[in-house]
């Protein structure tokens, strides 16, 4: 499976922000769309990430408080990436080595979407239960070709 399957299903909605914006704004954005990332964007380029975890630990530096910060002080200025050809079995090399929950998915320059570990993470799961299906449809198959082959067991 690769990394295109997962943006298909998902959608291409994309939630940015200017590395300029304040803090405020990014954090109201992701608390009122129920979203752990937003994409930092910069004159058609990518430029960083932000999540809870980058939020947290800038309000912590600053005992607490958001007062007048900008994105800029909080972004991961250099997040990984991945592109939609990636197989998921790389992509959860990448998110676990570099304990990265979200990864910008890029095209060359070209911002394709953001999947998210649980998006890998239920796409295995998926991937895993239809194989298991397949699995148990061949197997009872096999079993009544052989019982028809073989005759009723006395």
């Amino acid at each position: 499976m690769k990394v295109s399957d997962i943006l298909r299903v998902k959608g291409s909605t994309l939630y940015t922000v200017t590395p300029d914006e304040p803090l405020s704004r990014a954090i109201e954005i992701m608390a009122d769309k129920d979203i752990g990332s937003l994409v930092i964007m910069d004159k058609g380029e990518l430029v960083g990430m932000l999540t809870f975890r980058e939020v947290i630990l800038c309000i912590d530096k600053r005992g607490g408080v958001v007062a007048d910060s900008k994105v800029r002080a909080a972004m991961d200025e250099h997040p990984r990436t991945c592109n939609s050809e990636a197989d998921l079995d790389e992509v959860r090399r990448i998110m676990l080595e570099s304990h990265a929950r979200y990864l910008p998915v890029m095209d060359g320059r070209v911002l394709m979407g953001v999947i998210s570990f649980y998006d890998v993470a239920k796409a295995v799961v998926e991937s895993q239960n239809f194989e298991n299906r397949m699995l148990k449809a061949y197997i009872s198959d096999s079993r009544g070709v052989e019982e028809q082959s073989t005759g009723p067991q006395l």
